[in-house]
């Protein structure tokens, strides 16, 4: 079997307001796809359907991961299955350290492959500080509460140091890069690559802006304007949405 995450002939509504329509989209292992896109276009909304958030309902289309329908699985069967999304705003757990919390995510994503779990704890810590130094996150983080006043560079950093744990074969990344600078969009983006180099990892990019994918490689770009995918491409079509904004398409499909 062709391992893949196939998004068909997808629609998602929220009560009477739909918001997805009919949106396709494969992503292979090791594949970077870039999803871009003006506000309110439905991007955000494509990746909690895909981790499974109940507000959003699927009236049409499927949704698989190497074959596995993942439409009837709940967002722990998701992540369980190897689907990881990072969120657009991470939220704070204080009293939950960071080593703690991954640990146990550890666990559960690899509860039934005990060649991947550490029988005591000091084995974990110590490949969690190992990939925490590869991936340029603080140590001293890791025995803070979980986001717990870290700055929107330290909180992105350590979802990829959580994808990196979790090891997924697929991530979707809901705007990663915003809110951060420079130097932060960077880190992160070599964060992103090491993680693809290491565990072949197949990845959505959401993004508005070209910057961090100064610093990726997609092999995919895709346009979505009002809930539906319009147009894709490769790295080209990042250039001429930088030059043309997102107002043609827009007029095209009205």
């Amino acid at each position: 079997m062709s391992r893949s995450l196939n998004i068909s002939n997808l629609y998602v509504a929220i009560g009477e307001n739909e918001i997805l329509r009919g949106v396709d989209l494969t992503v292979k292992p090791n594949e970077l796809h870039v999803i871009m896109g003006p506000n309110g276009s439905g991007k955000s909304t494509l990746a909690a359907t895909l981790a499974g958030h109940p507000a959003y309902e699927v009236t049409e289309g499927s949704f698989t991961l190497d074959g596995r329908d993942l439409l009837v699985a709940s967002p722990d069967e998701r992540a369980k299955a190897g689907l990881f999304l990072a969120f657009q705003y991470p939220i704070e757990v204080p009293g939950v350290s960071v080593q703690n919390f991954l640990r146990q995510a550890h666990e559960a994503r690899f509860a039934d492959q005990p060649e991947k779990r550490f029988p005591k704890v000091l084995a974990f810590r110590q490949h969690l500080a190992s990939l925490a130094k590869e991936l340029h996150v603080n140590p001293s983080l890791l025995t803070r509460g979980l986001n717990e006043g870290f700055s929107g560079g330290e909180k992105k950093r350590l979802e990829i140091l959580q994808m990196a744990v979790l090891e997924p074969a697929y991530a979707i990344l809901d705007e990663t890069d915003s809110g951060l600078d420079v130097d932060a969009i960077k880190r992160v983006a070599q964060g992103v690559n090491r993680v693809r180099e290491l565990f072949g990892t197949g990845l959505i990019v959401i993004t508005h802006y070209q910057r961090i994918l100064k610093f990726l490689q997609p092999d995919f770009v895709h346009l979505m304007v009002e809930g539906s995918i319009v147009e894709s491409g490769d790295a080209s079509l990042v250039e001429k949405i930088e030059k043309d904004g997102y107002e043609s398409w827009q007029k095209d499909e009205k």
